[in-house]
């Protein structure tokens, strides 16, 4: 008798280990978890709103988790530590390698995607900068790429378009910015020179990407800044700094200077897009006796190359839907629909910086409006060839070191300033481009992960 009872709680035991594990596995198929940064109420409302189109279209629920990006890192590696991590995570490509070599993301998960989405719709610049080896560490999401922006009037009337064309090489934006540099009237060229900001970083960053100056020597696969590509191209940013109004210069100051019309060329996001067509009233455009609107007298190219670089080079932000270790496989449903179905209403949450990074979706991108206080059509506003030559970008999108799975170091390199600190020494004359060389090669060996 007692033996049969023991039978009888062991049966009913199991039975309740089943049921309540039945009950976890539905839980999980019917609802997953979603942490995005894009946290604006606007966004979030656009959001929600796929989500339920989502749940709708295919009965799974989907929790939208707003968290600040300052605070990804931290809540990520927490969430990690108590088993509790999201499904999946909208996250900028300086997480990504790094993460999926902490076990986070699910590199496998994120192919999986990928090839049945078919990785040949993707932009292929987007796809190597998180390649490991023969998978990816996450599925592209959207992107923008800086823009070198120039004044085609003012290039017009001196010139220089007939003899130099457009300012897409070392020598024709140098020989630009000089030509046009009249002091303390109008400056040839704007760029970053402020040790404090990562803008300077971001713009030197695409100067050495332009000449082939790796942050990493391919041969050793160390950090290492001593390289004749390198050195050029600090001697040229020097130049350029030559031409850039005084002071320590970044992002503000920059787009105050084109929009007021005091400098003939910047280096800025595609955020200033909307700001140079009027379309938003706490960025006015000043620039006094303009034949046409600002945004119609610009000119804008993407891609430039130095004199020892292999090709034409643009500084990519990009980000991705990142799918972790632990997710439910109907999480991929869920990735799968923002880039199909959903796709057009995610990059509408601002077009101008979200840009396709699905080659069959540019039409459709092209429509979208953008702007603040007045919204306008991308494709009213700028010509095809403007547009097509921006969506090219993405092709050649490119970062240093995240390719060669270096990511953590330099997200240090950024974190710390460290670079960006040495050259600004550098450009006020302390050291020779050499010794600048040597001395930033030597702090970003001591930083985490890079050595």
């Amino acid at each position: 008798m007692r033996r049969d009872i023991h039978r009888i709680f062991l049966f009913v035991a199991c039975f309740a280990l089943i049921v309540m594990t039945a009950a976890t596995v539905c839980a999980q198929k019917d609802t997953i978890t979603f942490w995005t940064t894009e946290i604006e109420p606007k966004r979030m409302a656009v959001q929600q709103a796929l989500a339920e189109q989502f749940e709708r279209d295919t009965g799974i629920k989907v929790e939208v988790v707003p968290v600040k990006e300052s605070e990804l890192p931290t809540r990520i590696v927490a969430a990690a530590a108590a088993g509790s991590l999201p499904d999946t995570v909208f996250v900028p490509l300086d997480y990504v390698i790094a993460w999926v070599e902490e076990e986070i993301l699910d590199p496998s998960a994120a192919t999986t995607v990928i090839d049945e989405l078919g990785d040949e719709s993707f932009a292929s610049g987007p796809l190597r900068l998180v390649q490991i080896q023969d998978r990816w560490g996450a599925v592209p999401a959207d992107g923008w790429g800086q823009l070198l922006l120039y004044r085609k009037d003012l290039f017009v009337g001196k010139g220089i378009d007939e003899m130099l064309g457009i300012p897409d090489t070392w020598n024709k934006i140098l020989k630009a910015a000089k030509a046009l540099h009249k002091p303390s009237k109008l400056w040839g060229i704007a760029v970053g020179t402020d040790p404090s900001q990562v803008y300077t970083q971001q713009v030197f960053e695409q100067f050495a990407l332009s000449n082939s100056a790796k942050l990493i020597n391919p041969i050793t696969g160390k950090v290492d800044l001593n390289a004749p590509e390198f050195i050029q191209t600090l001697q040229f940013y020097k130049s350029l700094a030559g031409l850039t109004p005084p002071g320590d210069i970044y992002w503000r100051q920059t787009r105050e200077d084109y929009l007021g019309g005091r400098v003939a060329m910047i280096i800025w996001s595609p955020f200033i897009l909307d700001e140079m067509a009027g379309l938003r009233d706490s960025v006015p455009v000043t620039a006094k006796d303009l034949a046409k609107p600002l945004h119609e007298m610009t000119g804008i190219v993407t891609a430039f190359k130095g004199p020892l670089g292999e090709a034409p080079a643009q500084w990519g932000q990009v980000s991705y839907f990142g799918i972790t270790v632990d997710a439910d496989p109907n999480c991929l449903k869920w990735v799968e629909f923002l880039l199909e179905d959903g796709y057009l209403n995610w990059l509408g949450m601002a077009p101008e910086g979200k840009f396709p990074l699905r080659r069959g979706f540019v039409d459709g991108w092209k429509d979208l409006k953008i702007g603040v206080d007045r919204k306008a059509r991308i494709s009213d506003l700028y010509p095809d060839a403007v547009i097509n030559g921006i969506i090219a970008g993405v092709e050649s999108f490119d970062r240093w070191g995240f390719a060669k799975g270096r990511g953590g170091c330099v997200g240090q390199v950024y974190g710390t300033k460290t670079l960006i600190r040495i050259l600004r020494r550098y450009l006020d004359g302390e050291m020779s481009a050499e010794a600048a060389a040597s001395e930033m090669t030597e702090a970003i060996l001591k930083l985490s992960g890079c050595s």
